[in-house]
């Protein structure tokens, strides 16, 4: 209404109006108005009258509006079968961790889309339970930012095509076989993990730097996924030497070590991303494979 009576009063150049209560002897209600022409008044009173059924129309809707929430993803079939397995959904345990699973896109190393109806990051609720302890240790150190899983458990079927793909080539040295047990992957008891921001940083005039979940700026000196010599731990000093790596690409992963051995975890000395929770030997003998 406030609004309505507002464009009333500026259409018809009013600077104040009165209000006289019935008997009073002083100007009457449209005292101030007479001056103007009848039809400029009876145009304010037509425009006023408009905008004070249109206020009640907006009212009323509003007020029979439902309320609508938003519908949860389904989880798909495989996604289902790895909660009936005993897997729990990182995100439901770990606060603000990010998910981004490369199998679910074709830009990892095996060039094509392994997990076309997995989108969730699942482990064994105790690999879960040191991630979240991994996610505390890495933001009392560095609360700027946040683990994010680009690979957690593997279903041994996808296993199995995935080394389909790689048998007789040189990129078979990187994925297990799974007719000798596969991997960690296989078992919920590892993941594939960087560094990323934890929240959205934006310039004092609020032009956004890096976003939640965002890796710019936080380069461990090759991508996840890289096979070469770059990518080993124990190789750093001295890629480090010959200038193939920076000093703030050996800190971040540094940064990920402690976080992650802090929580339990054992990085793969051949690749700086990936961590196990257990060893085989005791995969094999204590958990099940995840089908």
């Amino acid at each position: 209404m406030e609004l309505a009576f507002a464009i009333f009063a500026e259409n018809c150049n009013f600077v104040e109006i009165k209000t006289v209560c019935p008997g009073d002897s002083s100007e009457n209600l449209f005292s101030a108005q007479l001056i103007l022409p009848l039809h400029k008044l009876l145009l304010c009173l037509s425009m006023l009258l408009t905008s004070y059924f249109l206020f009640l129309s907006l009212l009323c809707e509003n007020q029979n509006q439902k309320v609508v929430t938003a519908k949860p993803i389904e989880k798909s079939p495989t996604e289902l079968r790895m909660e009936e397995q005993g897997l729990v959904d990182i995100t439901t345990v770990v606060p603000g961790i990010h998910v981004s699973l490369m199998y679910a896109r074709s830009d990892n190393f095996v060039g094509r889309v392994m997990y076309r109806d997995l989108h969730r990051a699942y482990l064994l609720p105790e690999t879960a339970e040191a991630l979240k302890k991994a996610q505390a240790a890495l933001q009392k150190a560095h609360p700027e930012l946040s683990l994010k899983v680009y690979d957690a458990t593997r279903p041994m079927s996808v296993q199995q095509q995935m080394w389909n793909i790689v048998a007789g080539t040189p990129k078979s040295i990187y994925v297990s076989n799974p007719k000798n047990g596969g991997g960690l992957h296989n078992y919920g008891l590892a993941v594939d993990i960087t560094l990323c921001w934890r929240n959205d940083l934006r310039t004092a005039q609020g032009k956004l730097l890096h976003a939640a979940g965002d890796t710019t700026g936080l380069s461990m000196g090759t991508p996840i996924d890289y096979l070469g010599k770059m990518a080993h731990v124990r190789d750093e000093t001295a890629h480090f030497q010959r200038g193939w790596l920076s000093k703030a690409h050996l800190e971040r992963r540094k940064w990920l070590r402690n976080a992650m051995e802090a929580a339990g975890f054992k990085v793969l000395p051949t690749e700086w991303w990936h961590f196990n929770f257990k060893t085989r030997a005791q995969a094999k003998s204590h958990y099940k494979i995840v089908r």
